[in-house]
């Protein structure tokens, strides 16, 4: 995935405008092409894309995904959902879309990169159910028999909400072992308003495995 945005992606955009083959990519300026990220199709097909920085960043682990000076990557992330709704063809829900990132030990790359597909049909009905008693700590919400750990976020975008740093900031010990914990942000209409549901787990799956390429939610 670096070698994809670093050498093709970025290196075509500032050549050409081109950002093939990724879908998009974003520089801050010209001069730090390291401040961005790229949109790139998951090789495996379906409603699936990644966000990756076009900075060589190891992972969650890293220290970079906490700098003042880092853009958000997951704020980032939720605007290119649109990709997944033209792959579908018609709008999606908010509530639909997942984005996660693996943990250290459950990726299968060391290049940070952030998963943008739908949320899996049991993960939506786990999180719409308990949407209503969460708050702005973290709460315990069980998956399958895994416990992962439940916040909301309010807001139509996450412009003000860095889900790598309320981890990090809000979890007891995680910003010392970062590299332990997957994390997803899932879209949500809460009764108040927009905003969405930060889930995180230590020592569990990675949170990729919560999401649907297929995109069946959104055909409901």
């Amino acid at each position: 995935l670096r070698q994809i945005v670093q050498d093709q992606c970025v290196v075509h955009w500032l050549q050409e405008e081109n950002p093939a083959p990724c879908e998009s990519v974003y520089l801050a300026d010209v001069v730090h092409k390291s401040d961005g990220y790229a949109v790139l199709a998951d090789i495996k097909g379906g409603a699936h894309f990644l966000l990756i920085p076009t900075k060589s960043i190891a992972g969650i682990e890293s220290p970079d995904v906490l700098s003042p000076q880092a853009p958000n990557y997951f704020a980032a992330a939720w605007q290119a959902r649109d990709r997944v709704a033209a792959v579908l063809g018609h709008a999606v829900r908010r509530d639909d879309v997942g984005l996660a990132v693996n943990s250290q030990q459950h990726r299968s790359q060391d290049q940070l990169h952030i998963h943008i597909e739908c949320l899996g049909r049991q993960v939506h009905r786990v999180l719409q159910a308990a949407a209503d008693r969460l708050t702005n700590r973290w709460t315990a919400i069980n998956l399958e028999r895994w416990q992962y750990q439940g916040m909301r976020v309010m807001g139509e975008d996450l412009d003000q909400a860095n889900p790598f740093a309320l981890l990090a900031q809000r979890m007891p010990g995680a910003r010392e072992d970062m590299g332990a914990y997957t994390l997803m942000v899932a879209g949500m209409q809460f009764k108040e308003g927009p905003g969405f549901i930060v889930l995180t787990g230590k020592n569990v799956p990675g949170t990729e495995l919560l999401l649907d390429s297929t995109c069946a939610i959104a055909n409901r």
